[in-house]
């Protein structure tokens, strides 16, 4: 029986999915749609797609939605800033995964750090303002640095400012003071981590990859290194992924960036989705995350997340690398999303694959040259 697979969104993530569904088709006959806001967004190229605004969505009949909807079997989603109207029409129509619990709890960091405190699981101190003057309140009772984010949509570094001293404030607050805002203490860490644990509706088992090492420039991931070998915060990290998975009703992918600080991990933020981190996974470990992905909300039965090796992984940014001199590497893989170049745009990624540890630096210092605008900032 053929599995109808319908995907909200149409960019990378949205792409790798349905490339790791078409994948499974000689054990699955799996058939993905995805509903994207461009013609020519990356997973048209491997995908059927119904074109839609997003921020103007049509519930008509005959509509984008209404066709979307009546050709899939189940939807997951590629980003977590889906309008919830979207998702709550659907929901009374077909079944989406991940719950919407888990979209609306990651669309606004204060609910984000909210659920966390309830669930006693430690995340940097927060206090939600409103005015200049709470923005200032709340930068004497932390302490200063701080960093002031948009509660709603931002990313890669965008709707974040940093409050080294007090004459910041205001700066930050023309800056980002027309949206709601938290202010967060600013978490001097030693690492960077994040976890992807994988909930399928096959059984009752919870599946996790080796936490990954991140090093970000410009509030950019821009190098990956998996595995990251901590077998305590390894343990850590996979019982706050359960917790939310049980609290969250949770189907599919789920990430967890950390910082780690003190031997213990801090909860960054959370994505009810695959994730940039875990592209390593494409040719680094047994299964990647988006077949698994594909496999939890499909009803299959999991994959083995263990990882092959040692990976890295580079996002491209702003530019594609020449892929004849990447490839010339070895160990090498070359993703290329096809999206147009410009400034701090995501291209593409690079992923190294080795058996040892050295092979996998010294791949990484002939890649140097050669993707200089992500390893000559990170």
């Amino acid at each position: 029986m053929t599995i109808r697979l319908g995907i909200l969104g149409g960019g990378q993530l949205a792409q790798m999915i349905c490339e790791a569904a078409q994948a499974l088709s000689n054990e699955h006959a799996i058939e993905t749609l995805c509903l994207a806001d461009a013609p020519d967004c990356p997973a048209s190229r491997v995908s059927p797609i119904i074109e839609i605004d997003f921020s103007a969505p049509d519930f008509s009949a005959g509509g984008p939605l209404d066709q979307f909807v009546n050709q899939v079997d189940v939807i997951t989603y590629e980003w977590e800033n889906i309008p919830l109207e979207i998702v709550d029409w659907l929901r009374q129509r077909c079944t989406v995964y991940p719950d919407r619990k888990a979209l609306a709890t990651a669309q606004d960091r204060l609910l984000e750090k909210q659920a966390m405190v309830d669930l006693a699981i430690p995340v940097p101190d927060f206090v939600a303002v409103d005015s200049q003057t709470n923005l200032l309140d709340a930068s004497k009772k932390l302490g200063l640095p701080l960093v002031v984010k948009t509660r709603r949509e931002g990313y890669d570094g965008k709707g974040q400012f940093r409050l080294k001293k007090e004459d910041d404030i205001a700066r930050a607050w023309e800056a980002l003071g027309d949206k709601a805002l938290i202010v967060e203490d600013f978490v001097a860490f030693e690492y960077e981590v994040s976890l992807i644990a994988v909930k399928g509706t096959a059984d009752e088992k919870i599946v996790f990859y080796p936490l990954v090492e991140n090093q970000h420039a410009s509030g950019i991931l821009c190098l990956s290194l998996a595995p990251f070998d901590a077998p305590t915060l390894q343990e850590q990290a996979q019982d706050i992924a359960t917790k939310l998975i049980k609290q969250l009703n949770y189907i599919g992918v789920l990430t967890i960036e950390f910082f780690v600080k003190d031997g213990q991990l801090l909860v960054n933020e959370i994505a009810p989705r695959v994730h940039n981190s875990g592209h390593w996974t494409i040719e680094g470990a047994h299964t990647s995350q988006f077949e698994n992905h594909v496999r939890a909300v499909c009803g299959l039965p999991l994959g083995n997340t263990a990882a092959i090796g040692y990976s890295a992984m580079l996002n491209t940014i702003g530019e594609m690398p020449p892929a004849d001199q990447v490839q010339a590497v070895p160990n090498t893989h070359y993703h290329d999303y096809g999206k147009t170049p410009r400034p701090g745009r995501k291209l593409g990624h690079v992923t190294v694959q080795t058996s040892t540890i050295d092979e996998r630096s010294l791949a990484l210092e002939q890649l140097a040259p050669i993707i200089k605008n992500v390893l000559s900032s990170s």
